[in-house]
């Protein structure tokens, strides 16, 4: 169960949050087993001044145009499937849309399948 975060600054059209929303699911289900009905995204757009991002940390050159996606799953991928995922998702949005790769920063946050309750209050894996 991935819960998928997206956030750009303010000025991309429904189509594009779509794509990049998209993109970031294929490359799950591609990449880590994802089944293709566990989707569950947030899509946010912020304005400027509510995004700060350095534009060189890491040695990438970021642009107005970064993508911040934050994942949280169930703990167990190994690196390599995270790096494959990782590729991916940069690869896909690319295509897709344009995206550099320098602008799409991915935050991978693994936790254990107890804490996650799909709805009734209920821990739908414990």
């Amino acid at each position: 169960m991935p819960l998928v975060k997206l956030w750009m600054r303010r000025g991309k059209s429904p189509e594009y949050l779509r794509t990049a929303a998209d993109c970031v699911h294929e490359a799950l289900t591609s990449q880590a087993n994802v089944p293709a009905d566990d989707r569950f995204q947030i899509l946010q757009q912020l304005d400027e001044d509510a995004l700060i991002a350095h534009p060189s940390y890491a040695g990438v050159s970021r642009s107005a145009d970064l993508i911040i996606i934050e994942i949280t799953l169930n703990h167990g991928r190994t690196l390599e499937i995270k790096k494959a995922l990782y590729a991916d998702i940069v690869a896909r949005l690319g295509r897709a849309l344009a995206v550099r790769p320098d602008d799409v920063l991915i935050s991978l946050v693994e936790v254990t399948k107890e804490n996650w309750s799909f709805g009734n209050g209920l821990a739908t894996y414990g």
